[in-house]
Parts: structure tokens; sequence; C-alpha cells
């Protein structure tokens, strides 16, 4: 599975890369439409995980982009009130749930 996640700041997607370590899971980090862009040439992308740090109009365009790269592509988005320290639980308890 091949997941790409997107936070306002690199330090937060750099945190869940070092600390989320699950079996037959490749992390791919970004913060915008241009990592989006770049990641997705070069990988075939299963999962979008998005913090809420991404303003609301960045985050529309990153979705709209992510669909018009792929099919198959799922988009998961995180709640703005847990803020930054919800997004580690977030991503674990998504990608658990994707992979069951």
């Amino acid at each position: 599975m091949k997941v790409l996640i997107l936070g306002k700041k690199g330090i937060v997607v750099d945190d869940i890369q070092n600390h989320l370590q699950m079996q037959n899971v490749e992390l791919f980090g970004g913060t915008g439409i241009e990592d989006v862009r770049s990641v997705f040439s070069e990988q075939k992308i299963d999962h979008v995980i998005m913090g809420a740090g991404i303003e609301l109009d960045k985050r529309l365009q990153i979705i709209k982009e992510i669909y018009e790269r792929s099919e198959s592509t799922t988009v998961h988005m995180k709640d703005f009130a847990s803020g930054p320290n919800g997004m580690l639980p977030f991503v674990r308890a998504v990608i658990t749930g994707l992979q069951k």
C-alpha cells in the first residue's frame, strides 16, 4: 500500500514517517500540490491522508488534482479540532482501517 501524507509543515510529515512503521505500507510525504504532482508522476498512490493545517482552498485544489490523476486513489482528511498532535493517531487509524 502506498500512502501520501500531506501536512502544512514538513516536520509533521517527517514525524509521522519516523513514528509509523507498518508492514506493507510505503509512506510518501508532502506539503502541497507540487508534491502531489511530483509523487503521482513517479508512483501509483493508493491513499492520500491530508492534515487540516493546509488552507481549505488549497485542500480543495489538491483533491481536484488527485482525482484528475487517479481513478483509484482515496482521500482522507483530518479534522481541524484535534490539532497537529492528532495527526499521527489519525494517520495510524486510517491506515489500520484500510489494511483490514
